[in-house]
């Protein structure tokens, strides 16, 4: 068996490809950095460290918003996760929170927590939905699923020059070659 040789599609495989598939729909590693940077921006300040005998404790007066700041960042790096339309507001919120917690949690867990919460939230607001695949593209177009009225000109972007304007029965008042500026006029 060489690495060219496909293995069988098993279930580790299907879901492998599933989850690829799910990842690939949304800022996945922006929700995962921002989900990282609460875990040592909220414990840091609650650890005490034993070195030998001596017990060092980083404990701030602001514990609780320490917390706080780190229990956000988990919700929001969740959120990117599972409500990717959020990304915008997710991400100046996690760099903000990020901002936040330099004074409040030990400069920001140790510059750790600090680090990721400013990497992710850049990625979650950076981040831009692709375009589908040009399968799902076929099998849309082919149902007639999408919910959009079919429109007789595909191409939108180029004005094109109305038909019709030039002759002597328009109505529309607008048009400049039967000298009418737009305004009605009465009888």
């Amino acid at each position: 068996m060489s690495a060219e040789t496909p293995a069988a599609d098993g279930q580790f495989t299907l879901r492998r490809q599933q989850f690829r598939a799910w990842r690939g729909t949304r800022p996945f590693w922006a929700g995962l950095f921002v989900l990282l940077s609460g875990l040592p921006i909220a414990y840091f300040p609650y650890a005490n460290l034993q070195i030998g005998h001596l017990t060092l404790a980083m404990a701030t007066t602001a514990g609780a918003g320490s917390l706080i700041i780190g229990v956000l960042l988990v919700v929001l790096g969740v959120s990117l996760w599972f409500q990717k339309h959020v990304r915008v507001f997710a991400g100046v919120a996690a760099i903000l929170l990020a901002l936040v917690s330099i004074p409040v949690s030990n400069l920001g867990g140790f510059l750790i927590g600090f680090l990721l919460a400013l990497v992710g939230g850049a990625m979650a607001v950076a981040w831009a939905p692709g375009a589908p695949p040009a399968g799902q593209l076929a099998t849309h177009a082919s149902t007639g699923a999408g919910g959009a009225p079919e429109a007789t000109d595909h191409d939108t972007t180029v004005l094109k020059p109305v038909v019709g304007l030039d002759k002597p029965n328009d109505l529309s008042g607008t048009n400049p070659a039967n000298g009418a500026n737009g305004r009605h006029s009465a009888g």
